[in-house]
C-alpha cells in the first residue's frame, strides 16, 4: 500500500504564494511519477503538474511560469511552489503517486486533498 500526506494549503490573496508538500510512504517503486491534481467546485479533476523519477516535468498550460513542481527522492516528498496565484486557482489540490503496473498499465494513489483558496 501507498500513503500520501499533504500539507500547505490555505487562504491567500491574489498575487500571493503557497507551497504544497506531499510525503509518500509505503510500497514504493523507483520508476514512478508524482504530481498534483486539482478540482474546483462543479469541475472535473485536472492535472496541474507532474514530475517523473528521472526529473522530467509536465504542467498544465494555465500554470506554466507560475507553478514549479519538485521532488526530494531521499524523503519521497513532492512539492508544488505556487506563485502569482489567481482566484481561478482556487480548488482542492490532490497529491498523486503513479507507478507502472503490468506491461502497459499504471496504478494511481491519492492524498486526501488540501484546500487552496485565492481571494481577489
Amino acid at each position: 500500500q501507498v500513503q500520501l500526506v499533504e500539507s500547505g494549503g490555505g487562504l491567500v490573496q491574489a498575487g500571493g504564494s503557497l507551497r504544497l508538500s506531499c510525503a509518500v510512504s509505503g510500497s514504493l517503486f523507483s520508476d514512478n511519477g508524482m504530481g498534483w491534481y486539482r478540482q474546483a467546485p462543479g469541475k472535473q479533476r485536472e492535472l496541474v503538474a507532474r514530475i517523473f523519477s528521472g526529473g522530467s516535468t509536465e504542467y498544465t498550460g494555465s500554470v506554466k511560469g507560475r507553478f514549479t513542481i519538485s521532488r526530494d527522492n531521499a524523503k519521497n516528498t513532492v512539492y508544488l511552489q505556487m506563485n502569482s496565484l489567481k482566484p481561478e486557482d482556487t480548488a482542492v489540490y490532490y497529491c498523486n503517486y503513479r507507478r507502472k503496473y503490468g506491461l502497459n498499465g499504471y496504478l494511481d494513489y491519492w492524498g486526501q486533498g488540501t484546500q487552496v483558496t485565492v481571494s481577489s
